[in-house]
């Protein structure tokens, strides 16, 4: 069956990375706007204090990690069997080590990449896997960075954010048109595990370049990725929204 309106009363989203930051407060955002929300993160006293927060409210949570292919398999086939519904999908987990690039190992070379690109790729083939035989209409938001279009004292991180911007276009490209795919690209965001790892120079960089005042806090980016899941962004797809301040004019 073709969906041509995806209403609020119908909604059903996954997050990751729900336990902490921006997907902390994009589950909430959620919650309150009446949508049914399922959440992973490797965290599990995150997750088990987000669902206590949200008691009685529609939030499933699972410990996976975004990281293992088995894992977002095993996630998605739990989603799909629980919640055939299902029709928003942010990729919001993310890693940032913030260091540069002589001091990863192969082995946590080989994660950040994971986690950053590999598994918004498995979660997004799998969720398309399940709307578009029956060209049912959906969205996809992926989280990226400034880092990602003007790069970072983390070259990693860097190269793999501009990789989710061009995830992002591709796939709005395959999944059209009945999925959209956008993306979202936060400057620096109070009060997350990324922020305080950010070296000192840098977040007085970004506070110097931004055009607006105040800090970007997590909420305030996940209005934006609300916004991009609702029919109110209807005609976007393979766009990037800035939650930046107007930092690094571009």
């Amino acid at each position: 069956m073709t969906t041509d309106a995806l209403t609020p009363e119908t909604r059903t989203i996954i997050v990751t990375g729900g336990a902490s930051g921006v997907g902390k407060a994009l589950v909430g955002r959620l919650l309150d706007a009446g949508h049914t929300v399922v959440t992973c993160d490797i965290d599990e006293a995150g997750l088990k204090d987000l669902a206590a927060a949200h008691a009685g409210r529609p939030l499933e949570t699972h410990v996976r990690d975004v990281a293992s292919h088995e894992d977002c398999d095993a996630f998605m086939d739990d989603v799909i069997a629980a919640h055939p519904e299902v029709d928003g999908l942010v990729n919001n987990a993310g890693l940032y080590l913030g260091q540069p690039v002589w001091e990863y190992d192969d082995a946590t070379i080989e994660r950040v990449i994971a986690v950053n690109v590999k598994g918004p790729v498995w979660l997004s083939r799998r969720f398309a896997g399940h709307l578009l035989p029956e060209k049912r209409r959906g969205a996809i938001v992926n989280l990226a960075s400034v880092a990602g279009e003007v790069g970072s004292s983390d070259a990693l991180y860097g190269t793999v954010k501009a990789g989710v911007i061009g995830l992002t276009k591709s796939n709005a490209m395959n999944f059209a048109p009945y999925i959209r795919v956008n993306v979202v690209s936060p400057g620096l965001i109070v009060d997350t595990a990324i922020a305080d790892r950010i070296p000192d120079y840098r977040y007085a960089e970004y506070k110097r370049q931004e055009q607006l005042d105040g800090d970007i806090r997590p909420e305030y980016v996940a209005d934006v990725c609300v916004y991009l899941l609702s029919d109110a962004s209807r005609t976007l797809t393979g766009a990037l929204l800035r939650s930046d301040n107007g930092c690094y004019p571009r």
